[in-house]
């Protein structure tokens, strides 16, 4: 059986949409005449679906150029290793994001949280090709331009293609970003970078890799700029901060002997 694709642009199906039910992570197909490539594909227990949705779909397994990871994440990644198997295709990830896959790191996944009794696997797989700034991924006659967007984790990429920009973790349409976790390797400073970049960009869409996609709207991403750079001064987020302003002042209370008021 064969099934119609819903492409949301041209070359681009989105596998929760074209499914039409929330499946995990958002998982972007990229296609042309002779090729074709996944960015991300979430967890393991649902690659068979997806392998079978790209069947329907009329694509060729044995054209798939490559299995892109947007990022070292959990839900974006465990799938990875049975999708490699399950396609005999290639892994594309950043530098950076290269180790956790390949080691099957549980900690810098978030695959284990024991203080919240998660404790899911994370299948090493082999990464085949590493991407970083100013790379290109080509499929077929499609190219992506590959950015290091860093933040929300060191390895987060982005890929530009056209006035689409593939955007992770990094914005979602309500304004909200990806975790910011010390253990997961989160740096605020680069957080706001990566955000100021994409906002001064010319790119018309962003495809989150969770939620819907939208239109870039600069005055969002101000917003949300604004209050990550408040993020670098408060104790709720540890060693992500750059200072907590509250302990400066109460040194000084303390050398003036400043009684509660």
């Amino acid at each position: 059986m064969v099934v119609e694709r819903r492409p949301i642009f041209p070359h681009v199906l989105e596998l929760n949409l074209q499914a039409r039910r929330h499946i995990g992570c958002s998982v972007y197909l990229i296609y042309d005449d002779t090729q074709w490539a996944l960015i991300d594909i979430g967890y393991e227990e649902v690659v068979d679906d997806f392998v079978e949705l790209i069947r329907q779909l009329d694509f060729p397994l044995s054209h798939c150029k490559t299995l892109i990871a947007s990022h070292a994440d959990v839900d974006h990644i465990q799938g990875l290793a049975r999708a490699k198997q399950r396609l005999k295709t290639t892994v594309t990830c950043h530098p950076a994001a290269a180790q956790a896959l390949e080691c099957g790191d549980t900690l810098s996944t978030f695959a284990e949280i024991p203080a919240q009794d998660i404790h899911l696997d994370m299948p090493p797989v082999s990464v085949d090709v590493r991407v970083d700034e100013g790379d290109t991924v080509r499929i077929g006659r499609v190219q992506l331009d590959v950015w290091h967007t860093p933040g929300h984790t060191p390895g987060q990429l982005c890929f530009r293609m056209g006035d689409l920009l593939f955007s992770g973790d990094n914005i979602f349409r309500d304004g909200c970003v990806g975790a910011i976790d010390a253990h997961h390797g989160s740096d605020i400073g680069a957080f706001i970078e990566s955000l100021k970049r994409i906002q001064q960009s010319d790119v018309a869409w962003l495809l989150p890799s969770h939620g819907p996609v939208f239109r870039k709207d600069n005055r969002l991403l101000q917003a949300t700029i604004e209050r990550l750079e408040s993020y670098l001064h408060m104790a709720d987020f540890g060693t992500c901060a750059v200072d907590w302003p509250l302990i400066d002042q109460w040194e000084e209370e303390l050398v003036r002997g400043t009684m509660p008021e």
